[in-house]
């Protein structure tokens, strides 16, 4: 049964988007208007500004070939707190607005496959200055972040989620990833759920690298309990559900 599984998920990587991938049948091609690239936030949320790009001025200026070379998977932190500045230019480099024109196409720092992209950024805040403990959402639009709840005693909910990995908890903020597949099914059907995964990597890939240009680590994570990781995040697990995360801290 295992196996069969196997080549059924293989057959999918490989044979899906040729089979399937049908411009006609979608969403987009019928007029419907697309979904929203931002999800909204409750009325009355607390919303924190971020550190904008052009006013990183007191981090290093990183060297991108040494950052490349330097850039591997971190599970050991120090107490070290972030800073909000950090905070702010992970976040940026992970999913952030670099040229926005009126109602024109939003250009961020990570491709995306039709420009679609299907991710949204959770940040769990275990150690970050000026910030509580608890789980906030990225608004890129707005280069801000939003309460979704404050929670002391959100490190001792990471590791049951991530099926007993309790070194994440050592981290000071873990990012995690939803997606929102209606985002690139608009477009591209069932095609989008391929691509979907391709810009998670896009994502995190960044964050590595970013993460170096700061003297922080960082480790991506894809073995956890998906039920309880939707729980953690308040989300649906139908139309949005989490696919990827990766804790950050200052290097020990």
């Amino acid at each position: 049964m295992q196996q069969q599984s196997i080549e059924q998920n293989r057959c999918f990587l490989k044979d899906n988007l040729r089979k399937t991938f049908d411009f006609s049948t979608t969403d987009q091609s019928a007029g419907v208007a697309p979904p929203p690239i931002e999800k909204e936030c409750s009325a009355g949320a607390e919303r924190i500004d971020l550190i904008r790009s052009n006013r990183f001025r007191a981090l290093p200026k990183a060297d991108l070939l040494s950052a490349m070379a330097n850039r591997r998977s971190r599970r050991k932190f120090s107490k070290t707190p972030l800073t909000l500045e950090e905070l702010s230019l992970l976040l940026w480099a992970t999913q952030g607005v670099r040229k926005q024109s009126g109602a024109g196409p939003v250009r961020r720092t990570v491709p995306s496959a039709g420009n679609r992209h299907a991710l949204e950024t959770y940040v769990c805040v275990l150690n970050v200055e000026d910030l509580g403990k608890g789980l906030y959402r990225y608004l890129p639009l707005e280069h801000q972040l939003v309460v979704e709840y404050k929670d002391e005693g959100a490190a001792k909910k990471i590791g049951p989620a991530t099926l007993g990995q309790n070194w994440i908890s050592s981290a000071a903020a873990v990012f995690i990833w939803a997606a929102i597949p209606y985002r690139m099914e608009w477009r591209y059907g069932l095609a989008a759920h391929r691509v979907i995964l391709i810009d998670a990597g896009h994502v995190c890939q960044n964050l590595y690298l970013a993460c170096e240009a700061i003297s922080a680590g960082t480790c991506a994570i894809a073995a956890y309990d998906q039920e309880l990781m939707d729980q953690l995040l308040r989300i649906d697990g139908k139309d949005e559900f989490v696919i990827y995360l990766a804790p950050v801290g200052k290097m020990s």
